[in-house]
């Protein structure tokens, strides 16, 4: 059976963008287009609306994309249950991280697994952290390495892989603006110090959280998606950031920033692998879930 047509419309109907898209799936963009017209007329439907610069999913498209997600998920179940009998089981895995995260676990994660596995691929996608929820949810990773997040969704499973806490950075030369006794923090010493923090994630939930409590909005030059960006700003001398201490022990820029004793302390960064849990029911999934070992 030949899935791909499903998977190039998923490619597309995620990236609605034909050149990205028919990268991805490595194939031509007129292949693609083709594809997707010939999909569109099997079904009497269209499955997108298109000119010369926009790509939109129909309502129609909509409903295909649950069913095509659906058909992929079950095929490869049938697919590695048919090969677990054969006690082989080959396909691909795709794991979304941070470049912190591929620094930090994926070695230890998976030497072992590829030389059990040597028949699965794996496929890495690194970005921001706060679009690894999203991204396992939506259906377009098989997994992720992403903080806990605070009320975490029914559907998701979780296995903890370290604890890291979240830590102030300011640069090491003096600038007015940093808090002299961060010990020991007041409205009026924190109303007008740059900070440079995430656009969304755990981490800005956290700092929003602390500046309330004392009783101030945080002066805000700039936000910025991925942690390890807010290391090279803050080493620049542009504000002071808020970090996971994990990104600074693999950071080239450690050593150009400082971390300010901050009081009261911000919560820990719980870091883990995730996956949905019907997900699970893949051999192939459940293989790697089954390697990691909770701490």
């Amino acid at each position: 059976m030949d899935m791909r047509p499903l998977k190039h419309f998923l490619a597309l109907a995620e990236t609605l963008h034909f050149g990205r898209a028919s990268e991805a799936c490595h194939v031509s963009p007129s292949t693609l287009s083709r594809t997707i017209r010939q999909l569109e007329e099997s079904l009497g439907v269209r499955l997108f609306e298109r000119d010369n610069r926009h790509v939109v999913l129909t309502r129609q498209g909509r409903s295909f994309q649950t069913y095509a997600r659906d058909a992929l998920e079950e095929w490869e179940r049938l697919r590695q249950s048919l090969m677990r009998e054969a006690r082989t089981l080959t396909g691909e895995i795709s794991i979304y991280c941070s470049v912190t995260a591929s620094y930090s676990f994926l070695y230890e994660l998976l030497s072992e697994f590829r030389t059990r596995h040597p028949g699965i691929e794996l496929k890495l996608h690194t970005g921001d952290p706060a679009q690894s929820l999203p991204r396992v949810l939506a259906g377009n990773e098989d997994m992720a390495i992403t903080p806990r997040p605070r009320q975490a969704p029914d559907a998701l499973a979780f296995k903890s892989l370290t604890r890291s806490p979240l830590v102030f950075i300011a640069p090491h030369k003096a600038h007015e603006w940093i808090p002299t006794t961060p010990e020991s923090p007041s409205a009026e010493q924190w109303r007008d110090v740059p900070m440079i923090l995430s656009e969304a994630g755990l981490s800005r939930q956290y700092s929003d959280t602390w500046f309330r409590a004392l009783g101030v909005a945080p002066r805000i030059y700039a936000q910025v998606a991925g942690h390890e960006a807010i290391v090279s700003m803050v080493g620049l001398g542009f504000g002071v950031g808020v970090v996971p201490h994990i990104v600074l022990d693999t950071s080239p820029l450690a050593e150009r920033v400082r971390i300010l004793p901050v009081k009261p302390e911000l919560p820990h960064y719980d870091v883990g692998l995730c996956v949905l849990e019907r997900r699970l029911k893949s051999p192939l999934i459940r293989a790697l879930w089954e390697e990691v070992v909770e701490r």
